[in-house]
């Protein structure tokens, strides 16, 4: 009986795989028709002369971009509790392959690519225990980026005269970061129910019933260990988030090393971190798009034409990203090759994976 509902359980996370793949398909696209017109529009032989400019500086560029992967594998680490630890090159992995896994499968980042690390180092620690430690991680994560986005948008407000639609943009981004951050501390403080009590709720008003009452008491689990984190490990939150934070400073640094190869106007560290902090913005709300393709030539094509840069510099800078990306997937499919994974099967093996941890006892 348990075997039958793992499997169906499967079966339905396959199928929505499958139907995320193909609305992927959909914007992937809509995203090279946007990517092919803002080429276009920038110049495309002012954008190869950049990256002949670039050159072998590509590898500085890879250098500064392991310091991103590091960091968040480390704080992934630190996100365990006794007895269970993770080590680093083991994390690391798991998050090149996860990565590597959301830009296979587009439109499945959060569904797969996050609890796939867990289910990549199942053999090394428990899954329950990985996804737990998976969900403190990413919560510090996602206060970092409020905090960085707030000062990145609020130091351009403030520094640059803006075209109204990116004036507004950035009043909108400013007021949905300022607001993260204080949540987040009520939700973690308060210990709300937020996840159990949404699915209670719905499933006592007959949406999904059965699926809703049955995954209440495991995300209840899952929120008893999130806030257990924090109230056993208070003295490990400033090494986390100081981790998380040089993530961000990392990705600023690489954009200043960036531009100092393609941009015949010297960059400041202000206009790295301004173009850093939109990126994150690109990178959170068109993160169904694979490799974020049009839409990070776009907003950063405009975004550096104000910040005294062409259109083309923006657009360069955008597509070295891009390449950057594809270095990393490229790792990632290579360590999920030399682990035994199927890339045919590799999303079903996952989905099996979590579904063990969702049938595992509550405790």
């Amino acid at each position: 009986m348990q075997g039958s509902k793992l499997k169906g359980d499967s079966g339905g996370t396959r199928a929505r795989n499958r139907k995320y793949a193909r609305i992927g398909i959909i914007f992937a696209l809509l995203g090279l028709l946007l990517f092919a017109y803002f080429v276009k529009k920038a110049g495309p032989a002012e954008i190869v002369a950049g990256i002949r400019r670039l050159g072998m500086g590509f590898l500085l560029i890879l250098a500064i971009s392991s310091i991103r992967q590091i960091v968040r594998s480390l704080a992934w680490t630190r996100c365990f509790e006794a007895p269970f630890r993770l080590r680093f090159r083991d994390a690391f992995a798991a998050r090149v392959m996860g990565d590597a896994l959301g830009n296979i499968i587009p439109l499945a980042s959060v569904a797969v690519s996050e609890p796939s690390k867990a289910v990549f180092v199942k053999d090394r620690v428990p899954l329950i225990a990985g996804l737990s430690a998976l969900a403190v991680e990413n919560i510090f994560y996602s206060l970092s980026v409020a905090l960085f986005v707030f000062s990145g948008t609020a130091t351009l407000l403030m520094t640059f005269p803006l075209p109204k639609a990116l004036r507004y943009a950035s009043l909108g981004a400013l007021a949905t970061s300022s607001l993260i951050v204080p949540l987040g501390y009520f939700v973690i403080r308060g210990k709300w129910k937020f996840l159990s009590g949404s699915l209670g709720f719905l499933g006592a008003r007959g949406l999904a019933r059965n699926w809703m009452l049955k995954m209440a008491p495991r995300a209840q689990n899952l929120e008893e260990r999130i806030y257990g984190f924090y109230g056993r490990n208070q003295t490990s939150f400033v090494a986390i988030f100081a981790l998380e934070l040089l993530f961000h400073l990392a990705g600023a640094a690489e954009i200043y090393a960036t531009l100092r190869y393609i941009s015949p106007i010297p960059p400041t560290p202000l206009t790295a971190f301004i173009l850093e902090s939109v990126n994150r913005i690109i990178n959170v709300a068109f993160k169904f798009i694979p490799l974020r393709t049009g839409v990070d030539e776009a907003g950063t094509g405009m975004l550096s034409k104000v910040l005294g840069f062409t259109t083309a510099v923006g657009v360069t800078l955008a597509i070295v990203r891009k390449a950057r990306d594809i270095f990393w997937g490229a790792v990632g499919v290579a360590l999920l090759l030399s682990k035994g994974f199927s890339l045919g099967h590799v999303g079903k093996e996952v989905a099996e994976g979590v579904s063990e941890a969702k049938a595992s006892p509550t405790h």
